[in-house]
């Protein structure tokens, strides 16, 4: 089939969210895991799903004939799908492949998701975040005898399964999007057995010739054109240098788009070996102190550049190299909710032309894959706030409706541009967006607001008031949420139950809870959280200033779906959130029990935040609500206190030339909320999935009294950081993946807790798991448990 193709449509957005209105693929692949359903089944549910996506798309507004329309789908994760795309499977794995091929194997379905969640003493890929966003990606493992080349032609398969569809129905021509070449080296790791001095990115050759036999083949298939994201250019976190990082693109893009022969613009086709390449750069600004990326596109011979104008600034022109080219304006927010001022993004949009681009197309700033689908299916959100919220499917109508404007002129789209300025304009005198109280409170702090004594008065204290062993055992916090617990929950929530009803139900099971971890062993005991629907939804519904919906489910990594709360006004405490759940667990044992909290930048973080306030000033809000809730545990006797902090990270801005500011807000808030804290009263926070050598100075300012991380799933590799820093509080490396259901076995563990114990001071190591039990069974959590406890009494016996 020739290649046919013009500049990209006037609308577009970069991706869409993946998971269904319902949640489709979640149910989906589970079934697939628990064996009630086959691969086979699998495959035509997500086929139906797909077709249902795209044409719901051509309804909104997007082309169906163009590659308007993006091919984003993955049935876990879009970088995992590009280890499968090549075959790049670590050693351990070499054997779940289910057809050869000269270059590698490629992956059968059930592969395709050991990868994700391991199978016996093959432990996972790691799994880490993805760049600013509460998105887990999975980890390549990189060496320089991993078997690359183009092994899985997936891609061209859901291509040509909605442009000529098997139901006869509508057929629609999209535009298939991988992760870049460059971006995913640069994001995965040195594979363990690989020398000194190997970087995954010295595969580049090898990665570029597969990706040169995808493009052939999508060409092949009638594929107009390819999306490759490439987001690492709007980082320098990366440990690469940015001229590193511009000899990589220029390389891989003059194989992929000099090399290779493409239509021209005008529709010729003939001799194409490849669809027109739309480059990506997400998530923030393309140009830096280090260097300009977008000038370095601009020099390749790509058809087309999408850059992010929410998070980076409109560029100064001209851009040499542009004039060939299609620029897709990423003016609408891919990352938030809010409803766009399309007045204000015109302008911006109209603003473009001495850029010099050959043609503009309106895009989103990012994939649409960090929003829920439709605000219209949220019938509990007030009619008010509903008008100032844009979901995905708003979000394209707003894409299409400024391509309109942009097109045709502002008369065209003059009643959408008045309701969108009504809109800005009644979300600014609403009741609730400031309240003065909570602005003088947050006004008035002082230095000695954050401020506690000093750590070894702290360590003393704590000891004589809690008498705990060496290497002390706990868990993070949440223990699994049984399908009886989220059935009672939701009976409570429609009425059925009672409160006292419901409250009998949750104290029953603290009550047993409490009595597993102690026939465990367990030296810190904690609740179970069972009331807890999320870890951030819990508290949004107690806090004045924030909403929750009901279908506004993301992903978060995998089948896991979050519905992030809406932080819409200014936040305060109007009674206490937590003490009568922790109480009552504390009053069945003699053991000490932790109050469990999560902290203000993680709330943040994991919630859809205003954008008419600083973040600091919203953290601090946030941070005085918990800093009462914290003196409230206090007086109830409770004497350990976990604020969880797994975003602090995550919010770290892209860009070091930001990162003081950020690093001072974020540490000064988690201090805000916890420096109330009596002497005597320990305070815990727990990070996971990051990159903890950025922030060690910044884990190491909360000044918490113990900090426990993600370690597992990285063999304890954030340990000889710690070590290097001279860390000196209370340490817990998580020595057992919680993101997985194997079970660790005791001398697993026991090499995990030996290592810390030999790399840090033994006297402030912890043991717990990597992260809150909510997701695992009983059973799994149980035995890793047991093991947990046995492997820490063997490696205490021998301090």
């Amino acid at each position: 089939m020739a290649v046919k193709f013009t500049h990209l449509p006037q609308a577009t957005i970069l991706g869409y969210p993946r998971i269904g209105r319902r949640r489709e693929l979640k149910r989906a692949v589970e079934a697939f895991w628990a064996g009630r359903t086959t691969a086979d089944e699998l495959e035509a549910t997500t086929r139906d799903l797909r077709l249902a996506t795209a044409r719901h798309l051509v309804d909104l507004g997007l082309d169906a004939g163009s590659a308007a329309v993006p091919g984003s789908f993955s049935y876990y994760d879009q970088v995992l799908d590009t280890v499968a795309l090549l075959g790049a499977v670590p050693e351990r794995f070499r054997d779940l492949a289910s057809t050869g091929s000269t270059n590698g194997s490629a992956l059968s379905l059930e592969g395709y998701f050991t990868l994700a969640r391991g199978e016996g003493d093959k432990p996972p890929l790691e799994m880490t975040k993805w760049f600013d966003t509460n998105y887990h990606y999975l980890v390549p493992e990189i060496g320089p005898d991993t078997p690359i080349g183009f092994v899985d032609d997936r891609a061209v398969r859901e291509f040509t399964e909605l442009a000529q569809p098997a139901d006869g129905g509508q057929a629609v021509v999209t535009r298939p999007v991988l992760v870049g070449p460059v971006t995913f080296l640069l994001l995965s790791k040195a594979a363990d057995n690989a020398p000194d001095g190997f970087r995954p990115l010295d595969r580049l050759d090898d990665v570029v010739a597969a990706y040169a036999e995808l493009l052939r083949a999508l060409a092949a298939a009638g594929a107009p054109w390819v999306q490759l994201d490439e987001p690492a250019l709007v980082t320098d976190l990366l440990d690469v240098s940015f001229d590193e990082v511009a000899d990589a693109v220029r390389r891989a893009y003059a194989r992929l788009a000099t090399d290779l022969s493409a239509a021209s613009v005008d529709g010729d086709a003939g001799g194409a070996e490849r669809p027109a390449i739309l480059v990506t750069a997400p998530y923030g600004d393309l140009r830096s102190e280090a260097g300009d990326g977008l000038a370095l596109l601009a020099g390749t011979d790509v058809e087309a550049i999408a850059i992010d104008l929410v998070k980076g600034a409109v560029p100064e022109g001209p851009v040499p190299g542009l004039e060939n080219k299609t620029l897709v304006a990423g003016v609408i927010d891919g990352h938030n909710i809010w409803r766009a001022d399309l007045d204000a993004r015109l302008t911006t949009l109209e603003g473009l032309a001495p850029l010099g681009a050959g043609a503009v197309t309106v895009g989103s700033s990012t994939s649409l894959l960090h929003v829920p689908h439709d605000v219209a299916d949220e019938p509990r959100l007030d009619a008010g706030l509903k008008s100032w919220l844009a979901f995905a499917d708003q979000k394209v109508r707003e894409v299409v409706t400024l391509a309109t404007g942009l097109a045709d002129g502002r008369p065209a789209v003059a009643e959408q541009l008045a309701e969108s300025t009504a809109a800005v304009r009644s979300r600014a005198e609403a009741p609730g967006v400031v309240v003065p109280s909570v602005r003088d409170r947050a006004a008035a702090l002082t230095p000695a607001d954050v401020e506690r004594a000093p750590y070894a008065e702290r360590a003393a204290a704590q000891q004589a008031t809690l008498g705990l062993p060496p290497l002390p055992t706990t868990t993070i916090g949440s223990f699994p949420q049984t399908s009886e617990i989220r059935t009672t929950r939701a009976a409570w929530v429609r009425g059925e139950l009672s409160d006292a009803e419901y409250t009998a139900a949750m104290r029953a099971e603290i009550a047993s809870t409490v009595a597993l971890q102690e026939e465990l062993g367990l030296d810190v005991l904690v609740h179970g959280e069972p009331e807890r629907n999320d870890m951030v939804q819990y508290f949004a519904e107690q806090l004045d200033g924030f909403a929750t919906t009901v279908h506004g489910w993301v992903q978060s990594y995998g089948s896991r779906c979050v519905r992030p709360p809406i932080l819409w006004g200014d936040v305060s405490r109007p009674a206490p959130l937590t003490v009568d759940w922790t109480a009552y667990a504390a009053s069945l044992t003699d053991k000490p029990v932790k109050g469990m909290l999560t902290g203000p930048v993680t709330i943040l973080a994991w919630s859809f935040v205003r954008d008419d306030l600083p973040l600091g000033d919203t953290a601090d809000q946030v941070a005085l609500a918990l800093r009462d809730e914290v003196t409230d545990l206090e007086q109830a006797g409770i004497g350990v206190v976990q604020v969880d902090e797994p975003a602090l990270r995550e919010l770290l801005p892209l860009r070091r030339s930001a990162h003081a500011d950020y690093l001072e807000w974020s540490v000064r808030s988690f201090r805000l909320s916890t420096a109330g804290a009596g002497t005597a009263t320990q305070v815990h926070t727990h990070l996971c999935y990051s990159e903890f050598g950025q922030v060690i100075g910044a884990i190491d300012g909360l000044d918490a009294d113990v900090t426990s991380v993600e370690a597992a799933r990285s063999r304890m590799e954030i340990v000889p950081e710690l070590a290097d820093a001279g860390y000196g509080r209370g340490i817990g490396p998580g020595v057992y993946d919680i993101h997985s259901p194997r079970v660790p076995s005791v001398e697993e563990v026991t090499d995990l807790v030996s290592l810390a114990a030999k790399s840090i001071d033994p006297r402030l190591v912890w043991v717990n798991p990597d992260c809150g039990l909510k997701t695992r069974g009983y059973a799994e959590t149980t035995e890793s448990l047991r093991n947990l406890v046995t492997a820490t009494r063997e490696v205490r016996a021998t301090l």
